[in-house]
């Protein structure tokens, strides 16, 4: 099965090695029919701790690195990372 793939707004990057991405999508609402705005809070890993509040982040599913945190940054403002997924270590 291929890996999720998502983009966000990093809303956190007070921790080391992991940032906090905001994703926003929109759903139909099923009797109304009105689009709504729904958003969640994913931890991401980030090894070399380059993103920053306020960047664009694609964010990849990942093995389970902690409790919380199973993605990993792919791409930051459309350029892609350095240490990205394939070689992250726990």
């Amino acid at each position: 099965m291929p890996k999720r793939i998502l983009s966000g707004r990093v809303t956190s990057d007070k921790m080391d090695k992991t940032i906090t991405v905001l994703v926003d999508r929109r759903v139909m609402h099923p009797l109304y029919k009105k689009f709504i705005r729904r958003s969640k809070k994913y931890a991401a890993h980030d090894e070399l701790n380059e993103c920053k509040v306020g960047d664009t982040v694609r964010i990849e599913e990942c093995a389970p690195i902690s409790k919380r945190k199973t993605w990993a940054v792919i791409s930051r403002n459309g350029e892609s990372v350095a240490g990205s997924s394939s070689g992250v270590a726990a």
